[in-house]
This record gives structure tokens, C-alpha cells and sequence, in this order.
């Protein structure tokens, strides 16, 4: 089931989906110290994880699938996402050197040709950070948050899906300790248990934060490869994706 880019925005407007995203943004800073120069992809809805990088990389742009909708980003400048067919990304080969996966694998139809665009899209020497519900966690269990939709993983399911589709695990990290609640009590304690979680519990938390690598070679793909598009990011938006509504940052 994928999410709507309307529920998303709300839950990240909302003072949990706040936290949430002040954690997440905090620990994938801490992943990524550097991204200077480099072009960054985000796909699905990663826009709560993406102003650290919106003065530092040289090129950025968030994709998000066409059944999930599009927000305008960021609304005090130019937009810089657009809504795209997953199966068939407009980039080039080899075009990007970061991509961040964030609310798309789980709620994929077919996960597999999402993982295979971004292998085609991505640098031989890039990074793919993906962001997925962790299965052994409340957060997974509970639908009053994007966490609860689609489908979870496990490290090792992460990892043998990853090396089927020609990318190389280089860590697997965990985060959101706090439950998936708003009560005041929750939200203020919400960097102290985040500190003390990790390591008390490092396999619990809320998400995992996956890093990988594209192998040098191919993965055997179950459809065609695509013809290069020769299109420069940073892309304002696609053709017939119309003009989303500015959202708050």
C-alpha cells in the first residue's frame, strides 16, 4: 500500500513526525558527513531528510512515485521535485553519486525494479542510503505512522535483497528508540532515549539505516534495460506533473 504524499506531509507537520524527523535528519547527517559537490537523489519521500543537503551538494533532487503524489520543495526557492514512474527513472546511467531511499522500498509493488533504477542511476563509486521500517520494532506494528504501512524488514532481508540486485551492504545502523506516540511525556524524552537506545537495544529501533554500495558489475535484471535519458539534474519537474502546492519545511 503506498502512502499519500498528503498523509506523509501531515505526519511530518505533526509534533511526532517533528522528532521523527529531527532524529533521522541528525543520524543521516552523522552517516554522510560530506556530500560537497556531489549530485543527491532522493526517492520516495525523503524531503523531511534533505535541507543539510540543499547548500552543500552540488546537484539535488527528490523523485517520488506517481501513485504516492508530489509536494513542492522547498517552498522559499526554485522546486526541485517531481513525480516519476519507478520502473523508469529519467536519468541517465551512472548520473548520481548519493541516492537516499526513504518511504518507497516498503510500499513498492515490485521492490526489486526500484533497487534495479537506482543501481542504474547510481555512480560505480556511489552510496545508496535506504530507510525502511524495521520489522522487530512497535514501530512496524502500529499504523499511526508511515512506519506502519507496507512491508517491513529485517537486516538479513534487507541485506539479501540488496546483494540479489548488485548492491554491497556496508552497514546496517537503527533509529527512533522513542515509541510511536505524542504524548508530551514521549516527545521530551525523545533524545535521551534515542542516545541510551542505541545502546541498550540497538536492534529495536524504528527504522534501519542501510548503507550500501553498487558492485562493478551488473545484476541479472528481469526486464530491459532502458535507453539513457540525457537529462541534467537538477530536474524543477516533469512534463504533465503539474504544479504541487508549496509545503512547509
Amino acid at each position: 500500500m503506498t502512502i499519500d504524499v498528503v498523509d506523509l506531509r501531515e505526519f511530518y507537520l505533526s509534533p511526532l513526525g517533528y522528532a521523527v524527523r529531527r532524529l533521522l535528519r541528525a543520524r543521516v547527517e552523522r552517516i554522510w558527513l560530506q556530500t560537497r559537490g556531489e549530485r543527491v537523489l532522493a526517492l520516495g519521500y525523503g524531503l523531511p531528510l534533505l535541507r543539510p543537503f540543499r547548500n552543500q551538494s552540488a546537484e539535488l533532487v527528490a523523485m517520488m512515485p506517481a501513485e504516492q503524489g508530489v509536494a513542492y520543495w522547498p517552498n522559499e526557492g526554485p522546486n526541485i521535485s517531481c513525480f516519476v514512474n519507478i520502473r523508469d527513472l529519467p536519468l541517465p546511467d551512472e548520473s548520481v553519486d548519493r541516492v537516499i531511499v526513504m518511504h518507497a522500498l516498503e510500499s513498492a509493488v515490485e521492490p526489486h525494479v526500484l533497487l534495479q533504477e537506482v543501481w542504474r542511476v547510481m555512480k560505480s563509486g556511489g552510496s545508496l542510503l535506504l530507510i525502511v521500517p524495521n520489522r522487530r520494532s512497535l514501530w512496524a506494528h502500529v499504523d499511526n505512522t508511515p512506519f506502519g504501512t507496507g512491508q517491513p524488514y529485517s537486516g538479513a532481508q534487507i541485506k539479501a535483497i540488496l546483494r540479489d540486485q548488485g548492491f554491497l551492504t556496508n552497514r546496517v545502523h537503527h533509529a527512533l528508540y522513542m515509541p510511536p506516540s505524542s504524548s508530551r511525556l514521549n516527545l521530551s524524552l525523545a533524545d535521551t532515549l534515542e542516545k541510551y537506545g542505541e545502546r541498550l537495544a540497538p536492534g529495536l529501533g524504528g527504522v534501519l539505516l542501510v548503507e550500501a554500495s553498487k558492485q562493478l558489475y551488473a545484476p541479472l535484471l528481469t526486464k530491459a534495460r532502458v535507453t539513457p535519458r540525457r537529462l541534467v539534474l537538477p530536474l524543477p519537474s516533469l512534463s504533465g506533473a503539474g504544479s504541487p502546492a508549496p509545503v512547509p519545511s
